[in-house]
């Protein structure tokens, strides 16, 4: 079940972000947790399932397209489909926005293979 983030899950959000490449810096991951608490065209999922398991972070500040930022599944859980469905939940949830990757994002997406997505530029 995707859920929206708060300040609660500050430290669960900041242990998945930190898998992904670009936030292995610890000043960079703590900038990250500032854009999406403060900006409100940033806004980050959790994944939970018995636990908090996986983490999607997206850009809505174009109305008609929302990018995907940042995609993380804790190591355990990887290969059992947990990003494919947090992606779906997230098209689920904005049906009538197109979705597209960053550059980050985009192979993780390719595989995903849903409709409505666009490619990275």
């Amino acid at each position: 079940m995707l859920i929206k983030y708060k300040k609660s899950y500050e430290k669960f959000a900041m242990g998945l972000l930190s898998f992904m490449p670009t936030e292995k810096d610890i000043k960079k991951l703590q900038q990250t947790m500032k854009s999406y608490e403060n900006d409100e065209d940033m806004q980050l999922f959790l994944w939970k399932e018995d636990e908090i398991i996986g983490l999607i972070g997206v850009n809505l500040a174009d109305k008609q397209e929302f990018i995907i930022q940042h995609v993380s599944v804790n190591p355990s859980f990887r290969h059992q489909g947990v990003g494919k469905r947090m992606v779906k939940a997230l098209k689920d949830m904005y049906p009538d926005t197109e979705m597209s990757p960053n550059k980050f994002t985009a192979s993780f997406l390719e595989k995903c293979d849903l409709e409505n997505t666009k490619n990275a530029e």
